[in-house]
């Protein structure tokens, strides 16, 4: 991550995230609400020091069902208080007393029947709340504020998606090389998720550090903002949908790199094929894996973006992202930590 370039230029204030659990607060946006029948249900837990499938797994075993009957939506970090939902598939079952559920870290919100079960990446969103304290230069950090809730920040992965001291990448590496075998659908999926992840981290900075973020390219993978889909812009259009992602209507993509066709085509794909040469270790292994080609929105701009300074030299921020995005990585843009917990879920 630090390799990776500033699309406001590198923080000069210092600060530390993280100086304990509270001063990181999670709370998931599904974006609906339960059915309130069907054969799933839907448990909404607050959680503090403790990862995601941990809580999945004492569910399932609160509920007496198999670990495979738990899902949810995405993962949350471990030390942070986070809110979000589970799934417990309980076909014809009474459901289960959550009064007498004790998990040291975990408390019961709410719960409710649903139809369909909860899958991953099915969630609007995030709320966040964090508290950044020690801040060094109090007028560098409101400076950079407004310029983040005016201008965005790169979208990229935050270094918990690599594991701790990168090892997923590393393992990922010795895994394509056949240094290792992995079989556990778990560490396939961390480390797949991290090769991909890396690459696209590595294109959107090469656009940043080519003022090429909100310029659009003859071939571009152009996403409709706040949706998923997107189409490439052809050479005729380019002065029209320039104008688009100048308002924001249409947002430049990266790409997830995998087996099959990047979406992009000439230079904007050409530009992608350059920033990728001495990557083939992670494409291999990607391509080998048959892992599907998907595409990212290259700036992620928080919404309802609002802080509050607080007495001891420290700042209180709350911003919603879209499903998928990272806070580290708007904060990245504001402060250089002084510390930090380990974030890795």
């Amino acid at each position: 991550m630090e390799s990776l370039f500033w699309l406001h230029g590198e923080p000069q204030a210092t600060g530390t995230l993280k100086a304990s659990a509270d001063d990181f607060r999670v709370v998931e946006d599904l974006g609906f609400a339960p059915d309130g029948d069907g054969e799933h249900l839907l448990v909404q837990v607050r959680k503090r020091g403790c990862n995601t499938s941990f809580v999945a797994e004492a569910l399932a075993k609160f509920a007496r069902i198999p670990a495979r009957a738990v899902s949810y939506a995405g993962l949350k970090d471990r030390h942070a208080v986070t809110e979000q939902w589970f799934c417990l598939h309980l076909p014809g079952k009474v459901l289960p007393d959550f009064s007498t559920f004790a998990l040291e870290g975990c408390e019961i919100l709410n719960s409710a029947r649903h139809r369909r079960k909860l899958r991953i990446g099915a969630l609007r969103g995030n709320q966040f709340t964090l508290t950044l304290r020690n801040i060094s230069d109090r007028a560098a950090v409101e400076a950079r504020l407004a310029v983040i809730a005016e201008q965005g920040v790169p979208n990229y992965f935050g270094s918990q998606r690599f594991g701790r001291d990168g090892n997923n990448l590393i393992q990922a590496a010795r895994w394509a090389r056949d240094e290792i075998r992995v079989s556990e659908r778990s560490k396939r999926s961390f480390y797949l998720s991290a090769s991909r992840s890396a690459l696209f981290n590595l294109i959107v900075s090469q656009r940043l550090s080519q003022r090429l973020a909100t310029q659009v390219l003859a071939g571009d993978a152009l996403q409709l903002a706040g949706r998923g889909s997107w189409f490439v812009a052809n050479e005729d259009e380019l002065a029209a949908l320039q104008t688009r992602v100048d308002k924001r209507e249409l947002c430049v993509t990266a790409p997830l790199p995998g087996d099959g066709d990047p979406g992009t085509q000439g230079d904007a794909l050409a530009f992608e094929q350059r920033c990728l040469v001495g990557h083939e270790t992670l494409l291999g292994l990607l391509r080998r894996e048959r892992v599907e080609v998907a595409r990212r929105a290259a700036l992620l701009y928080p919404q309802q973006m609002c802080w509050s300074w607080l007495e001891d030299a420290s700042v209180t921020l709350d911003f919603w992202l879209p499903a998928g995005s990272f806070a580290t990585s708007v904060v990245r843009e504001l402060i250089t930590p002084l510390e930090q917990m380990d974030i890795a879920d």
